[in-house]
Parts: C-alpha cells; structure tokens; sequence
C-alpha cells in the first residue's frame, strides 16, 4: 500500500505574551493560512486516516482550520510534538497503525524540516530547500513506499511543499 506523509509547520501565531509560548494563538494571517491549506491539501492528497497534533494553542488551531477543509478520520494531540524533535515524531510514527494510507502531523519548526530533511531520500532541490527550514503554514508532502513500522532515514521521497494560495 503507498502511503502519504504530510508534514506540516502551524500557522502564523500571535508573539509570545504572558502565557507563555504553548499558549500562543494564532494571528489573523495564520487563521487565513490554516484555512487556505485545508482544500489545498484535501485536493493534493485526499481524506487523511490519522492526525498526530502538537499540543501547542497555535498547532491546535491550525488543525482545526485545516480540517475543516479536508476529511480526517481520526485526531490526536500529542504533546510529545511540541517537546520533541525529529526523532520523537518519527518513534511516533512509527507506531501509526499500518492501516492508514495518510497521515497529517501539525507540528513546529525546527522539528518539522528536520524530519523531512532525515526522511527524504534524495538531495534535490526540495532537501535544499527544506534544509533551510520551511515557513508558517508550509506542509512536506512525502511518499512513504514501506510501513510505518519501517520508516526511518532516507525511506521517504519528499514530493512538494504546499504553501497556502494567498
């Protein structure tokens, strides 16, 4: 079964305040982005069959927009996405059940480029590109030809970054 890995860096939030930087909202622009990313993606890869979602305000709030605009069968918040970096969301992954074909994870920077830079197997222009982090509202798209069990270094082909339209 071909497998879709979507990776996928929160909205633009709102600066740190008093609460502190878990608690972070999205700013108008985010809430335009995340909103704008729903179809885009839905288009791109069809329902998806497990969110992973950090447990930050902002990571949050962007899935809520997001899927608004695409079929989800099943969410989780996970705050080991928002304390973790690439190898955590990977051991997450790597116990999705096999039986899903998609997987959206709403996460944070560095960690979402670092992981896609770890998984791709390739140095093109998209690993170049990733290498430099990516942008607010910015998903990964990879192709995953093994199981998820198996995913691991250089297993995946990251296909495109999709940024919001507008």
């Amino acid at each position: 079964m071909a497998r879709t890995l979507v990776l996928l860096r929160h909205a633009k939030a709102e600066p740190e305040g008093d609460l502190g930087d878990a608690m972070r909202p999205l700013a108008g622009k985010g809430r335009k982005q995340a909103t704008a990313l729903g179809p885009q993606l839905a288009d791109l890869v069809g329902p998806v069959d497990v969110a992973l979602v950090s447990s930050a305000l902002r990571a949050t709030e962007t899935y809520k927009l997001v899927a608004a605009g695409m079929k989800v069968r099943a969410q989780q918040v996970v705050g080991e996405i928002y304390e973790g970096g690439p190898r955590t969301v990977l051991g997450l992954l790597q116990d999705v059940d096999e039986a899903a074909a998609t997987v959206l994870v709403v996460g944070h920077e560095p960690t979402i480029s670092g992981l896609a830079s770890l998984l791709h197997d390739a140095r093109d222009d998209l690993a170049r590109q990733v290498s430099l982090g990516v942008p607010t509202a910015t998903a990964c798209v990879l192709q995953v030809p093994g199981t998820w069990q198996e995913l691991d270094r250089s297993t995946a082909h990251l296909s495109r970054l999709i940024r919001p339209s507008h």
